[in-house]
């Protein structure tokens, strides 16, 4: 399979459902950037686009063809939300992270009357889990806060789960909020929406990475074709 073309057809199908005057949640990834870059036609052809991105480099891919960039308030509306996403189970839940934004992309996700996923069709999986999850934690006293996730997992059941802080190059991985990002292997994970509430119980927890009843449609595509689901 190869993945960058299913990234690229899904952005480009998500493109469709963009309407003139839209406001837009922006979502963070590679494969959202394929969105973005759909949009380009849109703008060059003078289509007014705004958009709330969710990352700083999803800024600036905005900005550079000519999307509006603005900080929300309680009187925005977010018509449509476009984001890809790690993993998404038949339920249409997700494991989002990846890429350190999950906080953000939960927030706009929510606020949106309408939120698609776009991904490869290798992100379709039976459970989630395979993917670590990703859970965004205050850096003050992180360390106990791991403590407590630590033994969270053992009472749901996840014997022996990995929990690791997210490092790249030898330098630890900060949000663009300035949080902390863990990742939690936990092989499979059979209710995620139970798994999301106890974990966000903890103090010092900001957010996880487990979307639940969240998105509208996931579009799935791969260099043949796309398919969509529901909610």
């Amino acid at each position: 399979m190869d993945r960058q073309a299913g990234k690229k057809r899904a952005g480009e199908e998500a493109a469709k459902y963009v309407e003139r005057g839209m406001t837009l949640g922006l979502g963070t990834g590679s494969t959202a950037r394929y969105f973005v870059d759909a949009l380009a036609a849109k703008t060059a052809d003078g289509w007014h686009l705004r958009g709330v991105p969710t990352s700083q480099e999803t800024r600036r891919q905005a900005e550079a063809i000519g999307i509006e960039i603005i900080t929300p308030d309680e009187t925005t509306v977010i018509d449509l939300a476009v984001d890809g996403t790690d993993e998404a189970d038949p339920q249409m839940n997700l494991i989002k992270g990846g890429g350190a934004a999950l906080l953000r992309e939960k927030i706009v996700a929510g606020a949106a009357r309408r939120f698609i996923v776009i991904a490869d069709k290798s992100k379709r999986v039976a459970a989630l889990g395979a993917f670590a999850l990703p859970v965004e934690i205050e850096p003050f006293g992180w360390a106990l806060t791991v403590r407590h996730i630590r033994a969270a997992l053992l009472g749901a059941g996840f014997d022996g789960a990995g929990v690791e802080l997210r490092a790249r190059e030898g330098a630890v991985v900060k949000s663009d909020g300035g949080h902390l990002i863990l990742d939690c292997a936990l092989g499979r994970i059979d209710d995620p929406a139970n798994l999301d509430g106890t974990l966000k119980a903890i103090p010092g927890v900001i957010e996880t990475g487990l979307f639940c009843g969240m998105a509208d449609m996931i579009i799935y595509a791969d260099e043949t074709g796309v398919s969509i689901d529901q909610a």
